[in-house]
C-alpha cells in the first residue's frame, strides 16, 4: 500500500457527471486541496455551477497535445483524475473514429504532455467494465484477470486506453492505475443512460409533458449498481492507497436486471400519476448488447476497505428528484 502527499489535483472533465462529484468530493472531506480542471471552451458548466468559485479551470482539448502540454506545465499536479471521455455506448456506433481517437488519442496525448514536461503525478486512469463485453456465467464475478472482449467501438476504446496507460507506465516510469468501474449513476447522470433516461421520462411524464409511456431497450440485462458518490470516494482512495501500475474493479453490490431496476424507479412515482406503460423502442438496442456485468472488487477493496454505503434506492431516488427539478424549471 502507498500513500501519496496530495495537495494540487486536475481533473480532467470536471464539469462532467462523475468529474464534477469528484471536485463536490474533494471540497468537502479533503479541504485544502487545490482543485483544477480540464474543459473545452465549449463545456456547459452547469454541473459545477456551485463550485466553479472554488476550483480553477483551464481551458484544453485530449486532441491537442500543446493545450495539455501547457496546462500540465502550468498545474504541476500531484494527481491527475483522467475522466474525460466519449463515454456513451450507443454513440460510439455512430462514430467510432472519434471516440477511439477521443479516448485513445486523447489519453497518449495526456501522458506524451507528462513526459515531455517530466512531472511525476499518480494518474488515474478511467477505464470501464465494457472492456470485459460479453462473459459467461460461468465468469462471473468478473476479475480483473478475465479475458477482454470489447463488443463496441467504446469499449475496444477504452481497452486501449487501459493499454497505453500500462505502457507509458512499463516504458516511462509514469504512475498511472486503471480503474474498471462498473455501472455507477446519481444526480446529473446523462439522459443517455439508462436508469437516468427512464428517471427523466418518468418526471416528464408527471408534469404532464409526455405520453405515460416509458420507451425501453433490452430490460433483461443484468448490471451491479453503485452511487457515483461512492464512485467518488473509492476514486480518492485509488490514487492515495493503491501502487501504480496496476488495475482494479470497482463496483457496487446490488445486482438487478433492468427490468427490475425500472420497477423499482416505477414505486417512486407520485400519486395521481397515469399508469405507465413500458414500450420497447428498437433504436436503443444495441447493435452487441453487454447483458451480464457483475464484478468482483476484492482487489481493490484488500487494497482500501472501500465499500458503498448508499443504497441503490436512494441513488434512484436523488436522480428522479434531480430530473424533477430540472423539468419544474425548464431546463430540459
Amino acid at each position: 500500500m502507498t500513500q501519496t502527499n496530495i495537495k494540487t489535483v486536475l481533473i480532467t472533465g470536471i464539469t462532467g457527471f462523475v468529474g464534477s462529484h469528484l471536485a463536490e468530493y474533494i471540497l468537502s472531506d479533503h479541504p485544502g486541496i487545490n482543485i483544477h480542471g480540464l474543459k473545452r471552451w465549449r463545456s456547459p458548466k452547469d454541473n459545477i455551477r456551485n463550485i466553479q468559485n472554488r476550483v480553477t479551470l483551464h481551458d484544453g482539448d485530449l486532441n491537442d497535445l500543446s493545450s495539455l502540454l501547457t496546462v500540465c506545465q502550468d498545474v504541476k499536479p500531484d494527481a491527475i483524475f483522467h475522466l474525460a471521455a466519449q463515454s456513451y455506448v450507443p454513440t460510439s456506433y455512430k462514430a467510432p473514429v472519434d471516440t477511439i481517437h477521443t479516448n485513445v488519442i486523447g489519453t497518449t496525448n495526456l501522458l506524451e504532455a507528462l513526459r515531455i514536461a517530466k512531472l511525476d503525478p499518480v494518474v488515474h486512469i478511467c477505464s470501464s467494465s465494457e472492456v470485459y463485453g460479453q462473459v459467461q456465467p460461468d465468469e462471473v464475478p468478473i476479475t480483473e484477470a478475465t479475458p477482454l472482449r470489447p463488443a463496441s467501438p467504446y469499449a475496444v476504446s477504452k481497452v486501449g486506453e487501459d493499454m497505453i496507460s500500462y505502457t507509458y507506465h512499463q516504458a516511462y516510469g509514469i504512475k498511472t492505475i486503471r480503474s474498471r468501474m462498473f455501472t455507477h449513476s446519481g444526480p446529473r447522470r446523462g439522459e443517455v443512460f439508462v436508469d437516468s433516461w427512464f428517471a427523466l421520462q418518468l418526471a416528464r411524464i408527471e408534469a404532464g409533458q409526455q405520453d405515460p409511456v416509458i420507451k425501453v431497450g433490452n430490460l433483461d440485462s443484468v448490471r451491479t449498481f453503485c452511487d457515483v458518490r461512492d464512485t467518488v470516494r473509492a476514486y480518492w482512495m485509488l490514487v492515495n492507497k493503491c501502487p501504480p501500475g496496476e488495475v482494479y474493479n470497482i463496483g457496487g453490490v446490488e445486482t438487478m436486471t433492468i427490468r427490475e431496476m425500472l420497477e423499482k424507479l416505477l414505486t417512486m412515482k407520485r400519486k395521481g400519476t397515469p399508469e405507465i406503460e413500458v414500450k420497447v423502442d428498437q433504436t436503443l438496442i444495441r447493435p452487441a448488447d453487454v447483458t451480464l456485468q457483475i464484478p468482483c472488487t476484492d482487489k481493490f477493496g484488500k487494497e482500501t476497505n472501500w465499500k458503498p454505503e448508499i443504497p441503490y434506492e436512494q441513488c434512484l431516488k436523488d436522480m428522479l428528484d434531480y430530473w424533477r427539478h430540472q423539468v419544474a424549471v425548464g431546463l430540459i
